[in-house]
């Protein structure tokens, strides 16, 4: 996020009324069923799918791979798009939906990347959980807007100001009540709209149904009594008067620059709450920002086209080995069938097949503006971190990658495979998947991933997409460091580390560690080279 000041010229209407966000949550809070039941209002599904019922329904729209309908967790990031009407205006959402397992928290760092802002769901009961925390930091770090969703009202949950209190505390970020929860779990019958001063009541009978809305006239109207038991209504206004006095009004400049974030409490599974929070990413969301890139960021209101990939996803189509690229668009406005100019090679593309994700349905994209997300099949040529401009030599900045926190080395089943073997882990590599490194001595490769999970998903991965079984097996190395410097000092630190040096995917050189004491050694020993945990994804 760069200057969110009033300097910046006024967006072409296409591109101010879009919303580019994502969706943070810890496990289970309830992150993919709120994505299905935004799709619902969207109009891009007609029935949202129970993410815990049995057999067919249980496959959600967000959740293609096969892992993760069978484990009911989503571990790789989709996008989606769709339009949503609200207060007079037509907004485009683009939802980019984050892996909420904590072992996959590379992916969504760099989704985060390509977002304008995120919505935070918190667990009613649970309140702030350790993942939401991590990803929390993220965009912290990126100055990301943030709006909040507090699900899960319907059932046993915590009092409303110690909910508050908790992310006041330990997000250090201002909270103010979009909306304000009557009653809790079995005696929860809704909530007051706080921002547009109606009462909403929740049918539990309906899950697919929206809910109903009464406009009143302040909380002194006698509407309230008719709607609201009279056991719930007298503490309900008690706790509002005190919320008025405790919490800050709502300022919509601090919750664009990430100081502030309004809180809705609803229940997704009952499309409670879900309407008024797509109101509030509408009113109060950001319109597509500036991206950082070299040697200058880039305005989404520039005429030119300019776009950057976040996230490769291999055969998203196992039939044809296909491999999409999601690039988000950081300008103009783009036709299908455009030549860019890919930075990294410097060679020009023809962009003739552009998709844009419709829930888990695809469609060839003829256009798109700036703050969208087009996939765009290949067969390798795009990687995370490369830049599609209209000819200006720009490169997207602050796309990471991290050390992996796990080494294994890894063989396939049939020794004659080696080389399959070779091609599947260089395709996941590419795909910011695993990390793969080469060593210098001996043969074989070792994988390193963030989170323990990831061996297994790419282990299925393999066997699937490759027919190929393999088997990961300990290492006798813990971590990695990519090491640089000037050639004189590498090879010289090369050349006396033989053992533990690889190469990965890039062809970057890895020193390779069993202790942390061999990574102070080589700090102390060897002053000219720089061993480091991240790696900016620029080519």
């Amino acid at each position: 996020m760069l200057d969110n000041a009033t300097n910046r010229p006024e967006l072409p209407p296409e591109i101010a009324r879009r919303r580019t966000f994502a969706i943070i949550s810890h496990p289970d809070a309830g992150k993919t069923t709120l994505t299905e039941k935004f799709l619902l209002y969207g109009g891009a599904i007609q029935m949202a799918g129970q993410v815990r019922a049995k057999g067919e329904a249980r496959r959600t729209r967000s959740d293609f791979m096969k892992m993760e309908q069978d484990r009911g967790i989503s571990v790789s990031a989709s996008a989606m798009s769709f339009d949503f009407a609200s207060g007079g205006q037509n907004f485009r959402f683009n939802l980019v939906d984050t892996p909420g397992h904590s072992d996959f928290s590379e992916d969504t760092y760099r989704t985060l990347t390509a977002v304008d802002a995120a919505v935070m769901v918190i667990d009613g009961a649970k309140g702030v959980e350790s993942q939401t925390q991590k990803l929390f930091e993220v965009c912290r770090l990126r100055d990301l807007p943030i709006l909040t969703f507090c699900n899960k009202m319907d059932r046993e949950s915590r009092d409303t100001f110690e909910i508050i209190d908790e992310i006041q505390e330990n997000l250090a970020i201002d909270v103010t009540p979009a909306s304000w929860p009557i009653g809790v779990g079995r005696d929860f019958i809704g909530c007051y709209d706080i921002l547009r001063d109606r009462l909403e009541i929740m049918d539990r009978a309906d899950r697919n149904k929206i809910a109903e809305s009464i406009e009143i006239s302040g909380l002194d109207d006698p509407q309230l009594a008719e709607h609201v038991p009279a056991s719930l209504l007298e503490p309900f206004l008690e706790e509002i008067e005190m919320a008025k006095e405790l919490l800050p009004a709502l300022d919509p400049q601090a919750v664009l620059e990430g100081h502030m974030t309004p809180i809705w409490f609803g229940s997704a599974i009952n499309s409670f709450g879900v309407q008024e929070l797509m109101a509030g990413i509408g009113r109060y969301g950001p319109e597509p920002q500036p991206q950082k890139a070299t040697p200058r960021a880039i305005a989404p209101e520039e005429k030119k086209v300019a776009g950057f990939v976040f996230k490769v996803q291999a055969n998203m189509d196992p039939k044809h080995r296909d491999r999409v690229a999601f690039v988000r668009m950081a300008s103009g406005h783009f036709k299908r069938g455009m030549k860019l100019t890919h930075v990294r090679t410097k060679k020009p593309m023809a962009i003739s097949n552009p998709v844009l994700f419709l829930a888990s349905d695809r469609e060839l994209a003829e256009e798109a503006w700036a703050g969208d997300i087009i996939g765009i099949p290949n067969h390798g040529q795009l990687r995370i971190g490369d830049t599609l401009t209209e000819g200006e030599m720009l490169r997207a900045a602050g796309i990471p990658s991290f050390a992996p926190e796990l080494l294994q080395g890894v063989r396939a089943g049939d020794p004659l495979k080696a080389k399959h073997l070779e091609k599947a882990l260089m395709q996941f590599a590419e795909e910011g998947a695993a990390k793969v490194f080469k060593p210098m001595i001996g043969s074989g490769f070792i994988v390193g991933v963030v989170g323990a999970l990831q061996f297994e998903v790419l282990a299925s991965r393999i066997e699937m997409e490759y027919g190929l079984p393999v088997r990961f097996e300990q290492s006798q190395f813990t971590s990695a460091r990519w090491a640089t410097g000037d050639k004189l000092a590498l090879d010289k630190f090369s050349n006396a580390n033989k053992q533990h040096m690889a190469t990965d995917n890039d062809g970057d050189m890895v020193y390779l560690t069993r202790l942390q004491w061999d990574i102070d050694r080589a700090i102390r020993d060897y002053p000219d080279v720089t061993l480091s945990a991240t790696k900016e994804m620029m080519t």
